[in-house]
């Protein structure tokens, strides 16, 4: 009888032990956990995604992208002839990206989509800040993050039409700014609106800020253009189910539907142009230094848009926002 009641304790210690070995593998002491109506939730206790959400459940971004590999992508930005020395850094990114990590920027499925979805973004941002060209020391793709702004403005991009919601302040030139440059004051406005920052009196800030700056592009990224469309980062990591007439306009989610919902008619539908093909090129690039393998970015038709039908054609009030 004894024995048995020792066997009884000895199970029920194991058992015990178990659940705590398990306890311990769903929380590390670092992230916080409950379930809400059927659904896991997590926070994290460090400053980075310090939000309950489904998908601080994952790894973070600085868990997935480190210092070295934001050296490696961006590697000449900080050289003597780049034009934006000293602005651009892994900090700045990281900080920005902890604001949209709770609703699943870099934080969404698993380690491998995580690292596509970074590789995404920074592939459109590189192609768009790059000074590289054919013969650049280190090759063209090695040249991301070299301006912060357009350097001869052809224009101070205010348009009147939105003089009642956003109009144009005194002085005030809406050239390109940012990691994905923001054009046009509307378009400012817009992105101050959603960031809390005064972007329209002051578009400056975004070439004063690396921060905000990134903020921008990723709001971008993980903003929808007009309602009932999906954002860049829905078409990239699947939250976006094609309809019929996606179907037959050849849009499927991938990453060529980002440039298709960021870019419009400038890269998108005109088969394989030199301004889809040098996004498509940064992205690849970025996908192999960060050890991912470009072989995981898909067929022609998912990795380009070559053949797409436009989600904003270019008589839509959309294609604006779309294609600046």
């Amino acid at each position: 009888m004894e024995a048995k009641r020792v066997s009884v304790f000895a199970i029920i210690a194991i058992l015990s032990l178990g659940l705590l070995i398990l306890a311990a593998e769903a929380n590390d002491g670092k992230t916080d956990v409950k379930t809400v109506k059927g659904k896991k939730l997590c926070r994290k206790k460090e400053w980075e995604c310090n939000t309950w959400s489904e998908f601080c459940c994952n790894e973070t971004i600085s868990d997935v992208f480190q210092v070295y590999q934001f050296e490696n992508l961006f590697s000449k930005r900080n050289t003597p002839v780049a034009h934006a020395v000293g602005f651009w850094d892994y900090q700045s990114f990281i900080i920005a990206a902890n604001i949209y990590e709770p609703l699943g920027f870099g934080t969404t499925g698993g380690k491998q989509m995580q690292m596509k979805e970074i590789a995404a973004f920074l592939g459109h941002v590189g192609s768009k800040t790059s000074c590289g060209y054919g013969v650049a020391t280190g090759g063209p793709l090695a040249w991301g993050l070299c301006y912060n702004r357009e350097m001869s403005p052809s224009q101070s991009y205010c348009d009147d039409f939105y003089k009642f919601e956003f109009p144009c302040a005194p002085g005030a030139e809406y050239y390109g700014r940012g990691a994905l440059p923001i054009y046009w004051n509307y378009n400012y406005g817009a992105a101050g609106k959603a960031l809390k920052a005064d972007l329209l009196n002051h578009p400056e800030y975004i070439e004063q800020n690396a921060t905000l700056a990134f903020q921008a592009a990723i709001w971008k990224w993980i903003t929808p253009v007009k309602k009932g469309q999906p954002s860049a980062h829905d078409v990239f990591v699947g939250n976006w189910k094609p309809t019929k007439n996606d179907t037959l306009a050849k849009r499927v989610p991938g990453f060529g539907a980002t440039m298709n919902l960021l870019y419009g008619d400038l890269t998108c539908g005109k088969g394989d142009v030199d301004s889809m093909n040098n996004i498509v090129s940064h992205y690849l690039y970025y996908l192999d230094l960060l050890g991912v393998g470009r072989e995981q970015a898909g067929p022609h038709d998912v990795l380009t848009c070559a053949e797409q039908g436009l989600f904003n054609p270019p008589d839509s009030p959309a294609a604006v926002a779309a294609s600046s």
